[in-house]
């Protein structure tokens, strides 16, 4: 049994950029929380990279999204699962903390229960079973012994099921992202003042990055006819960065392709507004207050099954959380250049629209805890006092987990 001072050792396992975002910022918090004292391991990207995370798979291989997308790489993905799965019984960490990616994380969770592994699963950031797959409440807890919800509805979903659930906020409100320097973001690339500059972000997966720059290039052009000139920032990240950079060539505004929190969150600074890939960006731009247009395609197959599944069709988490569609959500069928652009220009010219906009966007970081504490801090210490009492418990046979 591991002495109940010992240094926590925690496996984390993402396999997409948002769940890396996470996981940074869990990594710092647990480093801040043990005064350095923790030991990680796992698969992440390069923001768990910069916490000193050495992957176990490249980020690339993991992050897809969409039935028709999954399908060409499934041999490699279940290697993986197969691999890290090996991985975590032959480390034996205290606790295993999978992020986001049920594709890719739940499998590592089934096939360590089946080998009759009893460590504390933990999984953060909860499936969305109000949105569609109600039954997936019931799978998770199967597997899992707590769950790290990001948005205050959700435990109930799954309490229900008999699996523990923690709010513990959206790690939004400690990204910084409201923080960004406009001026220096100017400054460093040559921009005026005076000069419109847009926020362009196409995605983080490649499928998505393929589907939505053409779409958003034919869109910027038309834009340009309307509003005149403009700068266009591409914040990406290092797993799409290639291509696309690749992809921006030839559309208006001179793109300005950058990497990192900081100089993301300088060009959100500095943009009067953004046209976005639909997902947790948005809350990103939320807390930076910098209007937003969402838009979002997969490939026909997975958007014909998606008519079956899905119980709504609001896609974005700031209307989702103020209960209205403050933000414009053009995804499927409505991603359109010309009404991308439209969307965009209103959000340019219109300041009726624009204070409508921020002040709906003040009032959905509100309702995620923004001015209270860290909820990467509240992850950390949940995870660190499922730890202490399996340490204090000692070690469960599979018997004792499931009754």
């Amino acid at each position: 049994m591991i002495g109940a001072d010992a240094a926590p050792f925690i496996f984390i396992v993402t396999g997409e950029p948002s769940g890396d975002a996470i996981g940074g910022g869990l990594i710092a918090a647990l480093r801040e929380r043990t005064e350095g004292r923790v030991r990680v391991a796992g698969i992440g990207g390069e923001r768990m990279a910069e916490q000193g995370l050495d992957s176990l798979v490249p980020l690339a291989d993991l992050a897809v999204a969409g039935v028709a997308e999954v399908l060409p790489r499934a041999r490699v993905i279940l290697r993986h699962v197969r691999e890290t799965t090996a991985a975590i019984r032959a480390a034996r960490p205290d606790a295993l903390v999978t992020i986001d990616s049920s594709g890719f994380t739940w499998r590592i969770a089934h096939r360590l229960r089946r080998a009759g592994e009893t460590l504390p699963l933990i999984h953060y950031v909860a499936p969305m079973v109000w949105a569609w797959r109600p039954g997936r409440a019931r799978r998770i807890a199967r597997w899992y012994d707590h769950l790290l919800t990001l948005l205050p509805f959700e435990p109930p979903y799954f309490e229900r099921e008999g699996l523990a659930s923690t709010c513990v906020g959206h790690p939004v409100i400690d990204s910084g992202a409201g923080a960004g320097d406009g001026a220096r973001f100017r400054a460093a690339h040559g921009i005026a003042a005076e000069t419109l500059v847009l926020s362009v972000l196409p995605g983080s997966r490649g499928g998505e990055v393929h589907r939505l720059i053409p779409v958003f290039g034919a869109a910027l052009r038309l834009l340009e006819g309307t509003v005149g000139p403009f700068r266009a920032v591409v914040p990406t990240v290092a797993n799409v960065a290639a291509a696309v950079a690749d992809g921006v060539r030839g559309w208006p505004g001179e793109p300005i392709v950058v990497r990192g929190a900081e100089a993301k969150y300088d060009a959100f600074a500095a943009s009067r507004a953004a046209l976005a890939a639909s997902g947790s960006v948005a809350l990103e731009l939320a807390l930076a207050r910098v209007p937003m247009a969402v838009a979002y395609r997969l490939s026909p197959l997975t958007e014909h099954m998606l008519d079956w599944v899905l119980k709504m069709r609001t896609y974005n988490l700031v209307n989702l959380l103020l209960e209205r569609p403050l933000v414009p959500e053009l995804v499927r069928y409505d991603c359109t250049p010309p009404k991308l652009a439209q969307a965009v220009a209103t959000l340019i010219r219109d300041e009726r629209v624009r204070a409508a906009h921020l002040a709906g966007y003040d009032a959905a970081m509100r309702s995620l805890g923004a001015g209270g504490t860290s909820p990467s801090r509240k992850a950390a210490d949940t995870i660190l006092e499922i730890i202490a009492a399996r340490r204090r418990q000692g070690p469960l046979d599979r018997s004792e987990r499931d009754g």
